[in-house]
């Protein structure tokens, strides 16, 4: 998901969007704790996915759009 569909949706959408993004994190970690990751590049992706939707959600709570 690249920056203009974030922007696209509400914050209600985001906000729920970092929820699931960020209880999948913890389940790749939990996974990577147990056993090897078959793409541990998983993890850098959802880390800066998150943190694109975090950024994007706090814009959108200053600028009131």
């Amino acid at each position: 998901m690249n920056a203009k569909e974030i922007h696209e949706l509400s914050r209600e959408e985001i906000a729920e969007r970092i929820r699931d993004e960020g209880e999948q994190l913890r389940q790749l970690h939990f996974q990577h704790a147990i056993a090897e990751l078959p793409n541990p590049m998983i993890l850098r992706h959802k880390r800066r996915l998150i943190a694109r939707l975090r950024t994007i959600l706090n814009h959108k709570d200053k600028v009131g759009g």
